[in-house]
């Protein structure tokens, strides 16, 4: 007998055929029809399927091809290392560059032109980190200043620390601070945990530590 037979004291229903357990049993040619048609159901329900997440995908799909000589902006994603609330927290997307297209390589991959600072990067990149480079660079962070990894990530450095407040909740009171990260303006600063940032930036708190102030 077969192993779920042995195991269970009852003879193993498949999805070609569901039928009540018992010792009903299914001659060829009934078998043979059964099966065609479970068969055609699934290949229909798996078409339905890849038509709807085909058109879910198309919606924000965008077709875009660059030039060769044409300067382009390379996408990275700043990190803050920081874990708010429980969870480790990403800032809004920024761009470096811009960079010169070498050549392209395959149909969706360009070869970039960088400079010394950024030998270590491969410098083949997919078209979806690639932005075509406009007058306005007010959105463009500068590369020099920023020690990206070779996975195109770096890690936000805290500049200080603007503001203070306790959150009260029914249980606890938790106290935050407001930082101002790296390459961000003051309207972007993100507030806190004051333990946190105390653990792993304790340089923004050593004012406190000289004058003996600071929140217990």
């Amino acid at each position: 007998m077969a192993p779920y037979e042995a195991l269970y004291g009852r003879k193993c229903r498949s999805p070609v055929c569901w039928d009540e357990v018992g010792e009903s049993k299914l001659l060829g040619p009934e078998m043979i029809q059964q099966t065609k048609q479970s068969i055609e159901n699934i290949r229909k329900r798996l078409v339905a399927d890849q038509d709807r997440q085909r058109k879910y995908a198309n919606q924000g799909r965008k077709d875009k091809e660059f030039e060769i000589g044409e300067k382009v902006l390379l996408k990275i994603s700043p990190w803050k290392g920081v874990m708010r609330f429980g969870k480790k927290g990403k800032l809004s997307p920024r761009f470096i560059g811009p960079f010169e297209i070498l050549k392209r390589v395959g149909s969706v991959s360009y070869q970039l032109t960088l400079p010394p600072d950024l030998q270590h990067i491969h410098d083949v990149f997919h078209i979806s980190v690639l932005k075509k480079d406009h007058q306005d660079n007010r959105h463009v962070l500068k590369y020099e200043p920023i020690e990206v990894k070779s996975n195109l990530t770096y890690e936000e450095q805290p500049v200080e620390i603007i503001d203070r407040k306790v959150q009260e909740l029914k249980k606890k009171n938790t106290p935050l601070v407001k930082v101002l990260w790296q390459n961000h303006a003051t309207k972007e600063a993100t507030w806190e945990l004051d333990s946190e940032m105390r653990n792993k930036y304790p340089f923004l708190f050593s004012d406190e530590s000289d004058s003996g102030d600071g929140i217990l």
